[in-house]
């Protein structure tokens, strides 16, 4: 497939600049950047989606420049509904060294260029922005941002000056990423379009040239309608274990929600977060329609996804662990300390003497101790096979299991 029947065929493709996406094939600049504010210390499978759609132009021979937003990341995004939280200058270091090892881990290519906008910001005076950049726009312009309508309109939150102006900030990355290194093309999720479109606008106007957005639509939650993501409070992380803020998503539970995806989902999902051919996609789907209820496009989007942020062998384990814990043939009695121990790569640990109700607690299983009081009494919590009834404290190896499908290793 050229570039623009696989961009259509996976679904990357929302709002852009571009009139034809068959223009992206045979593109004089094959150049283009991409940029995550350091917001969190993980990026999350929203993120993950516009990286897919990176990863797929840079298969077509693009050369991606990979923007961690240092300055950016000082001053936030501006939400719909109100003000962010401004990062310590220290949040936002940590944040940043973070994701930039998650780009790079999904973006598998020699040929990359990564970069952090606070170098170009770092020393820059007030007034020459003003007057480079501030005065290329007018306010009619900014005025009708739609998130800025929302916040200065009535009911309204209201918006600061530092979140009016990030727009210009994040339209200068692009003309600075033009003059240096020629990129012509920003790639985004649909909800960055309009900010990404000031890029555009200073481009043409500065240096008279053209250059171009191209969005990918973002993933709702078939469930819920939600978008995946932090400020939806159900992100799930591409960190698989803790940074220091608590945003992490074990392995485990990384596989497992592709896993239990519904099937009016996983047709869309598996074109965007896997690497398999269109081929391979459409053969596994047309045996999924026939047998159902061998959930085979899961299972292949599961694993295909752990690859991606993974790694191959880190997916296969999680494949083989989780057919070992869902079997029906399985008797946790009889597992050996040794697989146990081997479980624990993957699955939450906590050390033993630890009590059972703080245990779930700590890693999720329940959401209050008085909840997990209320799982042990329901007979929902077992030790190794055994159904517990009371807190205890866990002082040997073990496999703590609440209801089909949590798991915690004490060890």
């Amino acid at each position: 497939m050229k570039l623009s029947e696989e961009l259509v065929y996976r679904g990357f493709k929302a709002e852009t600049t571009v009139s034809d996406v068959s223009e992206l094939d045979d593109r004089e600049s094959k150049k283009f950047y991409w940029g995550a504010d350091p917001s969190a210390d993980s990026l999350t499978i929203g993120n993950l989606a516009a990286l897919m759609m990176c990863a797929c132009f840079v298969r077509h021979g693009y050369e991606p420049v990979l923007l961690v937003g240092g300055a950016t990341g000082q001053i936030g995004d501006p939400k719909e509904n109100g003000e962010r939280e401004l990062k310590t200058l220290e949040e936002v270091e940590h944040n940043k060294e973070c994701i930039k090892k998650q780009i790079a881990g999904v973006i598998k290519t020699d040929n990359v260029k990564m970069v952090d906008n606070y170098d170009w910001f770092k020393d820059m005076k007030y007034l020459d922005f003003l007057r480079e950049v501030g005065k290329a726009f007018s306010m009619t312009q900014l005025l009708d941002r739609q998130f800025v309508q929302k916040r200065i309109g009535e009911g309204g939150s209201g918006i600061s000056y530092a979140e009016f102006s990030y727009t210009l900030i994040q339209g200068y990355d692009f003309l600075h990423l033009y003059r240096e290194y020629g990129v012509s093309l920003q790639l985004c999720g649909a909800d960055q379009y309009g900010n990404c479109t000031s890029g555009i606008h200073l481009i043409k106007r500065l240096c008279d040239a053209r250059a171009d957005v191209y969005s990918t639509p973002l993933i709702i939650d078939p469930v819920t309608g939600r978008k995946f993501g932090k400020s939806e409070g159900n992100a799930i992380w591409l960190a698989s274990s803790d940074n220091g803020s608590g945003n992490y998503t074990s392995v485990f539970d990384f596989y497992q929600f592709w896993l239990n995806q519904p099937d009016e989902a996983v047709e869309y999902l598996i074109k965007i977060y896997t690497l398999l051919e269109k081929e391979q996609i459409e053969e596994i789907l047309a045996k999924h329609r026939e047998h159902p209820e061998e959930r085979l496009a899961q299972k292949a989007l599961a694993r295909g996804a752990t690859e991606v942020v993974h790694d191959k062998d880190v997916a296969e384990a999680i494949e083989n662990l989780t057919a070992v814990l869902f079997s029906r043939e399985t008797d946790f009695k009889e597992f050996s300390e040794d697989e146990i121990l081997e479980f624990s790569k993957y699955l939450p640990v906590e050390e033993k003497g630890v009590l059972l109700v703080d245990a779930l607690v700590n890693n999720g299983l329940a959401e209050s101790k008085k909840k997990a009081r209320e799982f042990i009494a329901q007979g929902a919590i077992t030790i190794n096979g055994e159904k517990v009834k009371e807190d205890i404290a866990v002082s040997q190896t073990a496999i703590i299991k609440k209801g089909k499908n949590k798991f915690l290793v004490v060890r």
